[in-house]
């Protein structure tokens, strides 16, 4: 059987979409390029914006044509949110939505060994036995990746990434509990709920096992890790940090609420976790954090901006990257509330990078209801101003690392004779092409 692998969205989806990977490479199947012909077409898509949902169709309709007689499998968020229109779609076969993915593996091998071995001229007894096929698909697929098929942590399975030599994402978490007013993960993803910190151990020992050096945990809400396990978040870090061969740990984003002091000082004591923080803000405007039902206000905001650098910027030594989400044009983002969050950003926090997001109003939510949305020329124009201050404050920080020792991770890829990595507190460096560095670590003079 031949499958293909499509992705849209977050780091999460890519690193679910290579756990299917794999799953169906270990039970015989043959993964082809998306623009071949298939039997099975995968598409892991994202619902956070319209624009989203609409190369999710523009996908489906692609695999359609390109084999009228494929069958095609959605995931992902909006497969969660909209089931019956995915449905609806020609040449759609199985949805499977937030809950469902762990049996992704097992139910479409099963389907297509059933329609395949009761097709006519399969009709018989032995291993051709449509009740035959069926078990021989499933069993392979679940003795191939036993963890993409449990649900040990209720309703969510272990996922990591696979394909690059150097660094793999792992997830350790799904779902929120947060119900932000404008957001639609909690529908899409299902509460928080995360995968056991032994499961966690054993996927970080399979990437260690396979050369990796760098890991990103990755999650929807990671710092909420525990809610169904009843562990916490820094006993997660500290038994990842104890596997043999991961050089490096990164934890991909993590509510500014959920980085509390201790883990900041357990970082900070000298672990493979690195001077490298993605925090969400959303808004530097209280009133906007507040109305839209943030945990946090800018005061706690940037306390936690403050301890960290307290705690890891030592004398002499690197400068500590943050990468601050910011959606601008909220409901109610008035020109006065947007100085706010370009004053926060520019004068109190001075990240080393900005991922701004303009709003896009999604059904279902509380926030596409209110009548005081912003136009769309104004959230173009505050996401122009706002990127203009990310390359500013960007220059700054690579400036004030200039001359420091840092550890870079060579990667494999190669562009007119250079190749390049990431120090711990991601700066971008290059460097003439030497295949002897790939995939090790190397310290340097920024």
């Amino acid at each position: 059987m031949k499958i293909a692998f499509t992705t849209l969205g977050c780091k999460l989806n890519y690193a679910e979409t290579s756990t299917y990977e794999r799953g169906f490479v270990a039970a015989g199947w043959e993964v082809v390029p998306w623009t071949a012909q298939a039997d099975v077409y995968l598409i892991n898509t994202c619902a956070v914006t319209e624009t989203a949902e609409k190369k999710s169709r523009n996908l489906i309709r692609r695999a359609h044509k390109t084999n009228p007689e494929g069958h095609i499998v959605v995931t992902g968020c909006y497969a969660e949110l909209r089931k019956e229109q995915l449905l609806s779609i020609e040449g759609v076969w199985k949805v499977f939505g937030a809950t469902e993915k762990s049996h992704i593996l097992t139910d479409v091998a099963e389907g297509v060994a059933s329609e395949t071995f009761a097709a006519p001229g399969n009709e018989g007894e032995g291993p051709v036995g449509e009740a035959d096929g069926r078990d021989v698909a499933k069993r392979r697929v679940s003795e191939a990746i036993p963890s993409a098929t449990s649900n040990k942590g209720g309703g969510v399975f272990g996922a990591y990434s696979t394909g690059e030599r150097t660094r793999s994402f792992l997830k350790v978490q799904d779902g929120c509990d947060n119900f932000c007013a404008y957001c639609t993960v909690p529908f899409a993803r299902g509460r928080s709920r995360n995968i056991p910190i032994c499961e966690c151990v054993k996927m970080a020992e399979s990437i260690a096992a396979e050369g990796v050096k760098e890991v990103v945990l990755t999650g929807v809400n990671t710092g909420d890790f525990g809610r169904t396990t009843g562990e916490t978040f820094l006993d997660l870090l500290k038994a990842l940090n104890k596997v043999e061969g991961i050089e490096r740990y990164r934890i991909s984003s993590i509510e500014p609420n959920l980085i509390t002091p201790e883990i900041v000082d357990w970082i900070a004591s000298g672990t493979k976790f690195q001077r490298h923080f993605h925090i969400p803000l959303q808004s530097g405007s209280d009133t906007l954090l507040k109305k839209v039902g943030r945990k946090y206000d800018t005061a706690l905001f940037a306390s936690r901006i403050d301890y960290i650098r307290q705690a890891m910027e030592r004398s002499g030594e690197p400068k500590v990257f943050f990468g601050i989400d910011v959606i601008v044009g909220l409901p109610g983002e008035t020109e006065e509330l947007f100085q706010e969050t370009y004053a926060f950003l520019k004068e109190r926090v001075r990240p080393a990078f900005i991922h701004v997001f303009p709003y896009s109003r999604r059904p279902g939510t509380r926030a596409a209801e209110w009548k005081d949305q912003v136009q769309d020329r104004l959230k173009t124009e505050r996401v122009a101003r706002l990127e203009a201050l990310c390359e500013e404050l960007h220059a700054e920080f690579v400036a004030a690392n200039q001359g420091l020792e840092e550890t870079v991770l060579w990667e494999s890829s190669v562009k007119n004779g250079i190749m390049g990595g990431y120090t711990g507190n991601y700066i971008r460096v290059e460097r003439p092409y030497d295949p002897k560095r790939v995939n090790t670590l190397e310290k340097i003079v920024l």
